[in-house]
């Protein structure tokens, strides 16, 4: 038995992409693990399924799976790797909107080149216990300690969780040890991404993330949308914003409170494949 599979990324966040429309997704958490291994496996930040929507309002359904092989509910560059598959497999038409379903709902996506997909990835939510976490009341900023640092966070959910942390200095080295225990902190009972953002000018951001379950990665979509919305709330940059990652820039545009925000950007084929050590693991 093999698995055929497409790899692909966003802007260097990247994934393991299967074809399960006419075959059910049958991996446990041990088998996507081997496949995550970067010296045994494929290596991925998240593993992406492809499989018939649940929503009939929907035209197809993806799954999302952490590198560590817990499940996640939404991926911003994972949908618009998923876009672009399903327009390079004959199931979507450039420029065509059409409603495809996450873990956590349904997002619109659009394929304006076979490279570059927009995305409504809904309106930020950010009642604390949509997150969930744990906190007296929304507030565009929150109080909290991490292994004795004092820090001020926004929280913001945009299908997962996600805390957004301004900073001076992207490199600074207390975010390596900061990172890490921001994703594990108890006040976020699902663990959370932890997103550290430079403001360069009211259109411009600089963003770095650590990724619950994925460790520091080259880019998050949900993590620039959530940078955006938190800094949008706070009246600090316009509606339309360049998010630049170590693996490349973003755009996000929102418009403010009842309106949905879009996510802009690329997305790259690197290789077919077939895992074959997955017959070791039965």
């Amino acid at each position: 038995m093999s698995l055929a599979f497409s790899k692909m990324h966003g802007i260097g966040n990247d994934f393991v992409v299967l074809d399960c429309r006419q075959q059910p997704f049958a991996l446990d958490a041990a088998q996507i693990r081997a496949l995550a291994d970067r010296h045994t496996g494929v290596g991925f930040n998240q593993l992406l399924s492809v499989e018939p929507a649940r929503d009939p309002t929907c035209a197809f359904y993806y799954g999302i799976w952490n590198a560590d092989g817990t499940p996640s509910g939404q991926c911003g560059n994972g949908v618009r790797c998923v876009a672009a598959w399903l327009h390079r497999a004959g199931a979507l038409a450039l420029g065509e909107d059409v409603r495809i379903e996450s873990p956590s709902g349904a997002v619109t996506i659009r394929v304006l080149d076979p490279q570059r997909v927009t995305v409504d990835m809904g309106e930020p939510q950010f009642d604390p216990a949509r997150l969930p976490f744990q906190a007296d009341g929304a507030a565009v900023d929150y109080a909290i300690d991490a292994d004795g640092e004092a820090l001020r966070i926004g929280a913001v959910s945009m299908g997962n969780p996600h805390a957004v942390i301004p900073v001076h200095d992207l490199h600074a080295p207390a975010l390596e040890r900061i990172g890490p225990l921001l994703s594990v902190h108890p006040r976020f009972a699902e663990g959370v991404n932890a997103g550290f953002v430079q403001s360069i000018d009211r259109g411009r951001l600089r963003l770095r993330v650590h990724e619950r379950g994925a460790g520091w990665t080259l880019a998050c979509g949900t993590g620039a949308c959530a940078a955006m919305a938190v800094l949008r709330a706070r009246g600090e940059v316009d509606d339309s914003v360049t998010v630049e990652l170590p693996g490349g820039a973003l755009q996000i545009d929102w418009a403010g409170p009842g309106q949905p925000l879009w996510m802009t950007g690329p997305t790259a084929f690197v290789f077919e494949g077939e895992w074959l050590a997955i017959d070791a693991m039965h």
